[in-house]
């Protein structure tokens, strides 16, 4: 999955807490909100005046990204074959977090799991026997 594919799987799937994410799309929707995060927060800087109390251009990306983040990141614990109720790890100070990075970066379960089918394309060889070259080479960017 490239940036594009998961930032417009992120929205459409906005509050979508079942199912499963891979790390590609995880990933993307991480390195988006962070640099969308970034460009309103500059936007804020160069055309509010100084004196409003309040942030509108992050604001709004922040409530617009918010749930969105939260339903990737259930699902990405989905595709390790986790409930999604481990994301509350993130109200334990550090080491909760810590945990979910670790379980955010290890290689989703393959096949068919208890929250759905590997979300990660698989095309069937002429042989029909191993897996294909497209999916040895989604496994690497994955």
């Amino acid at each position: 999955m490239n940036f594009q594919e998961a930032v417009q799987s992120g929205f459409r799937n906005y509050v979508n807490f079942s199912g499963r994410a891979v790390r590609s799309e995880f990933w993307f929707w991480i390195l988006f909100t962070i640099v969308g995060g970034l460009g309103a927060e500059i936007l804020d800087f160069v055309l509010i005046p100084s004196w409003v109390p309040y942030s509108p251009f992050s604001g709004v990306f922040e409530v617009a990204t918010f749930l969105p983040g939260i339903a990737v990141g259930v699902r990405r614990l989905h595709d390790i074959d986790r409930t999604g109720w481990w994301f509350l790890l993130v109200l334990v100070p550090l080491l909760g977090v810590v945990v979910l990075l670790y379980w955010w970066c290890i290689k989703g379960s393959r096949g068919y799991n208890r929250f759905g089918a590997d979300p990660r394309p698989v095309e069937v060889s002429r042989h029909g026997a191993g897996r294909s070259l497209h999916r040895a080479q989604t496994d690497k960017a994955d």
